[in-house]
Parts: structure tokens; sequence; C-alpha cells
């Protein structure tokens, strides 16, 4: 089933064009992949997707019903999340109160103990600083708060923008078999990533972004395989 289906996007801040036309489709419990270079427009996407940002032209559907003039709340409130690039935790509140921030448009305080209890068994450490201001964590446990946040509203869609940026290879691979063990419990992924190595690897499917648009897209496999994609962005 197709969860997410963007047509024609068009994104534009001012006379500058972020997004130029670009179609694709997220189908329900895949890990789908954008991968390109700082300024290709992939986080416009996401942020568009979001809520964050109105689009030119074009139309977003999620779960067979139009988005893309829908505030962020709702969007949030209809099953799909987002986790900001830079990871944007709440400081002067604790972890524990950050995570209760992300359920925040849910009124069921059972079923919220009950998702609080899987965030605290998929991320041990934030059960342990639980009581710790957010802003003294590490930026890998920073951003493992943050997918816990955006987990807490039970999305059915998870967007993550650039979850390994700036964090050391010990908590970037932590990260990646996180999202790995997400899509396994069932929720799909659309994932933001300049390390295309990891992206593709996780990835049922991927599409390449280049100065706004779509230029390439196909299986993780056959992109990490592809010349083009490995002269541009594996070193090949």
């Amino acid at each position: 089933m197709t969860m997410l289906k963007v047509d024609n996007l068009s994104v534009h801040y001012g006379v500058i064009q972020a997004v130029k036309e670009v179609s694709f489709e997220v189908n329900e419990g895949e890990v789908v992949s954008l991968i390109g270079a700082n300024g290709a427009g992939k986080t416009s996407i996401l942020r568009t997707i979001s809520g964050l940002v109105r689009p030119s032209s074009g139309t977003i559907q999620f779960l067979g019903k139009d988005i893309h003039k829908a505030p962020a709340r709702k969007i949030v409130a209809s099953g799909l999340s987002q986790v900001p690039e830079g990871r944007h935790v709440f400081p002067g509140l604790t972890v524990l109160e950050n995570l209760e921030m992300g359920a925040f448009l849910r009124n069921n305080r059972e079923e919220n103990q009950q998702n609080l209890k899987k965030v605290f068994s998929r991320f041990p450490r934030l059960e342990e600083r639980k009581n710790q201001d957010a802003a003294t964590l590490s930026g890998g446990e920073q951003q493992m708060l943050a997918m816990g946040r955006a987990l807490m509203s039970q999305p059915q869609l998870l967007l993550l923008d650039e979850p390994s940026m700036g964090l050391a290879p010990i908590f970037i691979q932590e990260i990646f078999d996180i999202i790995e063990d997400i899509k396994k419990q069932g929720t799909t992924v659309l994932l933001i990533e300049q390390n295309a190595n990891k992206a593709l690897s996780i990835a049922d499917r991927g599409y390449v972004l280049e100065t706004g648009k779509l230029v390439l897209s196909g299986t993780g496999q056959e992109l990490l395989a592809s010349d083009e994609v490995r002269k541009a962005y594996l070193g090949g």
C-alpha cells in the first residue's frame, strides 16, 4: 500500500526554487532514503511534508488524503512525525519531560505510559538519564532522545532528517541499527541522509536529489552499485 505520495512538488523561498517538480512514493513497511549533497532540497522536502513549509505547487498525500494544505499539528495527529536535523531537544526540560512532549496530542494516559516503556526499552540510556537535563546529553544521546520523542506519538511514518550528522562513528552505527529495528516493529521510515553508504545499505528503495531535482531512483542495492552514485557520494 502506498503510504506517502509526493507528486510534482515544487518549493520556493522567495525567488529561489529549492525543490523542482519532485515526485516519489513511500510504501507501507519500507525504509526509503533520499540522498544528495548539501542544498539539494532534501530538508525542504521533509519540512513541506510535515507542514512546516507550504509548497509552491504539487500535491502530497498521506494514507490517501491530501495534506499539503494541512497545518503541522493535524499532520502529526494523522500519524506522521519528523525528527529534525540537529535534534532540537528542549533544554531546561528533563529527558522524561522531552519524551512526554512527543505525546502532547495523545490523551490516553495508559497508552502514553506503554509507549514510554517501549521507548525506554529501545533506548535504555534514556531511562538511565530520564531525570537529567536534555541539554547535558551527548550528541548521540540527544539523537536518541529526538527519535524517542517522535515515536511517542505512535507514528505510522517517521521522517528522519540527517540522523547521523555530527555523531561519533560508534553512535552512527547504533542509530542505523535502531532505524532497522524501528522498521521491523512496523513503522515506515523516510530517511534523509548525507551518509549515502549507510542510508542505501538499509533502504528498500532510494532517490538521488541534485539541485532540487530527482535524478536517479532504484532499490538501495541498485543505487549502491551505480557508477554515478559511487563517484558522486561514495568516493568510488
